[in-house]
């Protein structure tokens, strides 16, 4: 069968989505960096080297042998499992904002949680390929493949990683959901799920300080609740047309590390409503053509892997608008092709490389 061309809408709006968030990381991280480094330009031209990266990486991923990578998914879980232990070693994993999450490479991170996300996306939707018909028997189907989950939840949340563990279980359990396991099963893993978040929350008195934070970020302005705060500030003042390009108060010492986490608040800030608008209709594009190319595949692997890879992008990103609006605590999650971060761009061009790889079949 003659193969198809690529989807060149889905390619074109990554790359232009890639290109503004470099422009975003510069006039976030500009004043920051020209303090720190002596160099303004620090933070984009590392950016910059990781888009460049990612082009080739997304061009590679939407050729490849999507047949060898389905043969090769056990492979690349066990790759992902051995760094998520290794990571958590003491001299070999780096901490980072208190969290050991991070091989430091030079003057780069590389983040295996990152990577580990897509190879449960591609191990889990083997497993499904195989198991279709055991999928509606819960001791079959659903308990294997959940362990296999709660194994690399845990080993994420001792770096702790809070925000990836829950992109990752939301993202593998929306995957699951489509396979026709039964709705009751899923009611039942809400309330588990909660009572152990609950857990998660009360163990560790962080959490809790941004649960506390959340509901009432006033009653520690200085401290827990500063972040939200001042990102509210941010947005406030957008209005409709914002304040223009590199004219943000907040990136000036007051919101901590806007090129990463808060991003959206420096875009809020500067463009307003209008570019509020143009990045949730970007994110929103990307997720329609994924989801169309993945509806029209006629091999269950391609079909479950392009689910996948749409779900990861659109919750990753719904986290992180959620948190800079002050709907959900903070939790530490990037804005895909938006926050600086290596990690974060390489593993999101390369999940659209794969389904642009599914739109040639």
């Amino acid at each position: 069968m003659k193969k198809k061309h690529m989807d060149y809408l889905l390619f074109i709006s990554v790359i232009i989505i890639s290109i503004f968030g470099i422009i975003m990381i510069y006039s976030a991280s500009s004043i920051w960096a020209e303090f720190k480094y002596q160099d303004a330009f620090k933070y984009v031209k590392q950016q910059g080297l990781f888009f460049l990266v990612g082009i080739f990486v997304m061009m590679f991923a939407s050729r490849i042998n999507l047949q060898f990578l389905k043969k090769k998914a056990n492979l690349i879980l066990g790759v992902c499992f051995l760094l998520l232990v290794l990571v958590l070693i003491p001299g070999i994993g780096t901490i980072r904002n208190g969290s050991r999450s991070w091989f430091g490479i030079g003057g780069f991170g590389i983040q295996p949680s990152e990577f580990a996300k897509l190879g449960l996306i591609i191990f889990v939707s083997k497993y499904l390929t195989r198991n279709q018909k055991n999928m509606t028997d819960v001791k079959k189907g659903a308990l294997p493949i959940f362990l296999v989950i709660g194994i690399f939840f845990l080993l994420i949340m001792l770096e702790p990683d809070f925000g990836t563990a829950m992109v990752m279980a939301l993202t593998l359990i929306a995957l699951i959901f489509i396979s026709g396991l039964k709705i009751s099963f899923f009611v039942k893993l809400g309330v588990l799920g909660l009572a152990g978040i609950a857990c998660l929350i009360i163990a560790a008195p962080y959490r809790m300080a941004r649960i506390v934070s959340f509901l009432n970020p006033w009653s520690d302005p200085l401290g827990s609740g500063y972040q939200i705060i001042q990102s509210l500030y941010a947005i406030g003042p957008g209005g409709l047309l914002g304040q223009g390009f590199l004219n943000s108060r907040q990136k000036h010492f007051y919101l901590p590390e806007p090129q990463t986490d808060f991003i959206f608040s420096i875009i809020s800030e500067e463009f307003g409503f209008l570019g509020v608008l143009i990045v949730c209709g970007f994110f929103l594009f990307i997720f329609y053509r994924m989801i169309r190319i993945a509806l029209r595949s006629n091999d269950l692997f391609c079909k479950y892997l392009a689910f996948g890879l749409a779900f990861g992008i659109l919750i990753q990103a719904s986290l992180n608008l959620a948190v800079v609006v002050g709907l959900i605590p903070v939790t530490g999650v990037t804005l895909p092709f938006f926050s600086y971060g290596g990690s974060s761009l390489l593993i999101s061009m390369i999940s659209v490389g794969l389904v642009l790889n599914v739109s040639r079949e």
